[in-house]
C-alpha cells in the first residue's frame, strides 16, 4: 500500500481538469508492452504503485499543486473564495487556474499580515464598517474621503494609465494592497476576464484588492471602485463581467457613483430612439474625457433608466467584440516583437509599491527571510534583491 493517499492522487488530477491519459502524457507516462501510459497512472492512483519522489514533483507542477499536498491524509477542501458572486453556469464555475491563483494570494496575505503585525500596524477601521443601507451615494463619499481621492484630479490625468496610478496610490495609501494578478506566472495559466475579473480579501490589518491584468485595462479602475466597496462592507469574494445579485449590484453602483455620479450620467441620456453605432461613438468620447470604460458607461446609463436592457446588451457585446480584436493584434505585436518589457517592470508595476517598501522594511529589519518575501512578490529568491532593487521600490 502506497504512503501517499490514492485519493489525494485523483482529487488533484481532477481538479487541475486532466483526463487520466491527459495527465499521463504531462506526466510524460510512456506505453509499453505490458501496460499503457494510463493504465500506470491509474496502477498508482488505485494505491498499487508507490510513486517516486521524482513522480510527485512533476504532478506538483503539472497540476499545480504544492507538494505538501501529496501526503495530507485526505484531500483539501476546494480554494476558499469566501463569497463567490459570480452568476457563471455551474459547470463553468470551477477553474483550476482561480482556485490555485486563490491560493497563492491567501498564502502572501498572511504572510503581509505577519509583516505588519510585527510593525505593529494598527487595524483599518474602515473594513466592514458599512453594510447596504447606506447609499451608494454616501458610501463613495465616504470612501473617497478615507483614501484622499479627488475625481477632479483622476480626470486631469494625462492619460488612462496615469489616472489609475493616482487611484491605485490613493488606495494603497490607506492601507490596502491592490495586486494586479490573471495568472500564475505565465500566459499559459492566464484566467479570462469572464471567470474572474476581481477579488477582495477583507482584513483589518492586511486587506487585499486583487484586479485581473487580463481584463481591459480601462475596466480596472471600477474594478478597483467596486472592490473597494466589497472592502468596506467586509465581504470577501470573486467578481466576474455578469453578475446580477444584489450585493454585487450594490458594489456597482458605489464604484459607479465613485467614478460617474448619476448626475453626469443622465446628460447623457439619448432624448429620442437610439441608434446603437452613433450612440457607441458618443459613449467613447464620454468614457474617454473621463478616464472611464464605454462598458461602465453604458452599465450606469442602463441603471439610470438611460438606455434598456436590450440596448445594453447590445452595446455590451460590442464593445467586447471590439476589445477581443484589440486583444489578438496586441497578441499578434507581441509575437512579432523581437523583447518584451523587462521582466522585473512588469513583477513590480503588477504588485503595487506598497507591498514593495512594506517588502523591503521587513527584509532590512529581518523580520522576515528572501523565502517568504519571494513567496509574497511571486518571484524566485535570488531575484527578491533585483525586483527590489529597482529605483522607486525603496
Amino acid at each position: 500500500m502506497s504512503a501517499i493517499q490514492p485519493d489525494i492522487l485523483v482529487w488533484a488530477r481532477e481538479t487541475a481538469g486532466l483526463t487520466l491519459d491527459d495527465a499521463a502524457q504531462a506526466l510524460g507516462f510512456t506505453d509499453t508492452r505490458i501496460r499503457t501510459r494510463a493504465e500506470r497512472l491509474r496502477s498508482i492512483e488505485q494505491g498499487l504503485e508507490e510513486p517516486a519522489r521524482g513522480v510527485l514533483l512533476k504532478m506538483a507542477k503539472t497540476y499545480r499543486r504544492p507538494l505538501l499536498v501529496f501526503y495530507l491524509a485526505e484531500p483539501p477542501r476546494i480554494g476558499d473564495r469566501g463569497n463567490d458572486f459570480r452568476t457563471l453556469p455551474e459547470s463553468e464555475r470551477f477553474n483550476p487556474e482561480l482556485d490555485a491563483l486563490v491560493r497563492d494570494i491567501k498564502a502572501r496575505q498572511g504572510i503581509i499580515r505577519s509583516m505588519l503585525e510585527d510593525e505593529e500596524a494598527s487595524p483599518l477601521e474602515f473594513v466592514s464598517s458599512a453594510m447596504m443601507d447606506v447609499s451608494a451615494p454616501r458610501l463613495a463619499a465616504r470612501i473617497a474621503e478615507q483614501i484622499s481621492f479627488s475625481l477632479a484630479k483622476y480626470r486631469a490625468a494625462k492619460s488612462p494609465d496615469a489616472a489609475f496610478a493616482y487611484l491605485r496610490e490613493s488606495i494603497e495609501r490607506s492601507g490596502i494592497f491592490v495586486l494586479l494578478l490573471g495568472n500564475l506566472g505565465s500566459y499559459h495559466t492566464n484566467i479570462p476576464a469572464e471567470v474572474f475579473r476581481g477579488f477582495a480579501l477583507a482584513d483589518q490589518i492586511a486587506p487585499l484588492i486583487v484586479i485581473n491584468d487580463q481584463d481591459a485595462r480601462a475596466a480596472w479602475p471600477f474594478t478597483a471602485c467596486h472592490e473597494l466597496a466589497h472592502l468596506w462592507l467586509g465581504a470577501t469574494g470573486i467578481i466576474s463581467t455578469d453578475s446580477e445579485n444584489r450585493i454585487e449590484k450594490y458594489c456597482n453602483e458605489v464604484a459607479g457613483e465613485f467614478l460617474l455620479p448619476a448626475s453626469e450620467v443622465r446628460s447623457l441620456i439619448p432624448a429620442g430612439k437610439v441608434d446603437l453605432p452613433t450612440f457607441a461613438e458618443r459613449i467613447g468620447e464620454f468614457a474617454q474625457a473621463r478616464h472611464v470604460s464605454r462598458a461602465m458607461v453604458s452599465y450606469r446609463l442602463y441603471r439610470n433608466s438611460g438606455i434598456s436592457k436590450a440596448e445594453w446588451a447590445a452595446l455590451d457585446r460590442q464593445f467586447k467584440g471590439e476589445y477581443a480584436l484589440l486583444k489578438q493584434r496586441e497578441a499578434d505585436r507581441k509575437r512579432d516583437a523581437e523583447r518584451g518589457p523587462n521582466f522585473y517592470v512588469v513583477r513590480r508595476h503588477r504588485m503595487g509599491q506598497a507591498l514593495l517598501q512594506l517588502v523591503r522594511r521587513s527584509l532590512d529589519e529581518g523580520t522576515i527571510t528572501y523565502t517568504k518575501a519571494s513567496t509574497v512578490l511571486g518571484v524566485k529568491p535570488r531575484s527578491v534583491e533585483p525586483l527590489l532593487s529597482i529605483r522607486g521600490a525603496r
